[in-house]
């Protein structure tokens, strides 16, 4: 049984199922047609979704919206492993059941299992990550395969432009072809450094959710939850179930429990200065500190670790002004040394004004390189000078802010904030 929606609710539908559901099919079809048949795999999930939008646009959308695409999509990949009759070379692992018919279609079903997705995705991750892919490129793989981000947001998250990601991904794509690389999740030493690229491109997923590179909405809970749902999957098996991983889980734990203060009714920003911290959602602050906990169970530090913890210190303190500002700034110190890229500089420098002065986070602010291009850059400078009464560098810093970012509830705080400057005058 189905029901009629409107033309856009079936497109937000689609888009939605597109975010939660595609990786999962690609990495099905990956694994029963070859990772070198990476191209076919994402052409079924992509007629797919097309078959979708045109039959639910006359039929309404199923009950089960899930359940039909992988249907679908089992069809697709049947009629495909039929047309071909490569199965040895299409699918060496499964071509013997492939050349029955009595088996095919039950082979097919039995990958498409929740316990089978989830472990074709696991393994999915550790395909995109291997070591005969250049690092760069194997990220950028992982979000635009599994995670379903575009060439544009990935170009955001890598702060470059969108023909180098394209190259980085056909790259990606060539090299599995001609290495023949195969879908399988990794032991003993080569597990570390490529857990180390999954978790990477999971943070960055979680980022393009957190802020959003789309003009017209900020906040993408859809991408947060997609982040989050892969990453408590690595820690439900054995060989990924690592203090760094819990450590990610808890940051991300942290972060999405202010989702719904970070904007008000009409969808401008709320500051974190700003925020009602009653719409923190008190048990995903729970579950952050419950994963904490996991990852300190051990010496270990990672990045992830230094980053929950300074969320943690966000998420205890009853009121901003009652920040425990100093141990952030540490905390930061702290990350800089293991991990000294221009954001971490930035974000240390941004404590520092709060810890220590704002004078102290200028002096910072201008030695760092590499961010002339980046919005938050700037208007971090239009913060500080204002905090130091100069208000025409502030509103300068703002205005260049203003021109780099696309998002129009950025844009209107930034509007404000140059409004405030001129205010001040």
């Amino acid at each position: 049984m189905a029901f009629v929606q409107p033309k856009e609710t079936i497109q937000s539908t689609i888009d939605h199922l597109f975010r939660h559901e595609s990786g999962k099919m690609v990495s099905v079809l990956s694994r029963l047609l070859g990772l070198q048949n990476l191209e076919t795999a994402q052409d079924i999930v992509q007629d797919t979704l097309l078959q979708a939008m045109n039959t639910w646009g006359f039929n309404g959308v199923p009950e089960n919206p899930p359940a039909w695409l992988y249907r679908v999509a089992k069809n697709k990949a049947i009629d495909f492993l039929r047309r071909e009759k490569k199965f040895k070379e299409i699918s060496p692992q499964y071509s013997y059941l492939l050349q029955s018919e009595y088996s095919l279609a039950s082979t097919v079903n039995n990958l498409f299992l929740e316990n089978e997705i989830q472990d074709s995705q696991l393994r999915m991750m550790f395909a995109c990550t291997h070591p005969a892919i250049a690092e760069e490129s194997q990220v950028a793989l992982t979000l635009k395969t599994l995670c379903g981000l575009s060439t544009g947001e990935i170009a955001r998250a890598f702060l470059t432009n969108e023909e180098t990601i394209s190259k980085r991904i056909y790259r990606a794509k060539e090299k599995i072809k001609a290495e023949k690389i195969e879908l399988t999740v990794p032991q003993g030493v080569e597990l570390p450094e490529r857990l180390d690229v999954v978790l990477k491109s999971l943070y960055l997923l979680f980022n393009e959710g957190y802020n959003s590179s789309n003009p017209d909405k900020l906040i993408r809970e859809d991408l947060c939850e997609e982040a989050m749902r892969l990453a408590f999957l690595l820690t439900t098996h054995g060989v990924t179930n690592l203090p760094k991983t819990n450590a990610l889980l808890s940051l991300m734990c942290f972060q999405a429990s202010r989702l719904q203060a970070r904007l008000d009714d009409e969808g401008n920003i709320v500051l974190l200065k700003y925020q009602s911290r009653s719409k923190w959602h008190q048990p995903l602050i729970k579950r952050g500190i419950a994963y904490l906990e996991i990852a300190s169970a051990t010496p270990e530090i990672s990045s992830y670790h230094l980053e929950a913890a300074i969320a943690s210190l966000h998420a205890s303190a009853p009121s901003f002004e009652q920040t425990d500002w100093k141990s952030i700034y540490h905390l930061y110190e702290l990350l800089y040394e293991i991990q000294p890229a221009p954001i971490v500089a930035l974000n240390k420098a941004i404590a520092c004004a709060y810890a220590i002065s704002n004078q102290s986070a200028l002096s910072q602010l201008l030695l760092i390189k590499g961010l002339d291009n980046y919005y938050l850059y700037h208007t971090s400078m239009g913060e500080i000078y204002f905090g130091l009464k100069e208000r025409q560098k502030a509103k300068d810093h703002y205005e260049k802010a203003l021109l780099l970012t696309a998002s129009r509830p950025e844009q209107q705080l930034l509007i404000n904030k140059i409004n405030n400057c001129e205010a001040g005058q």
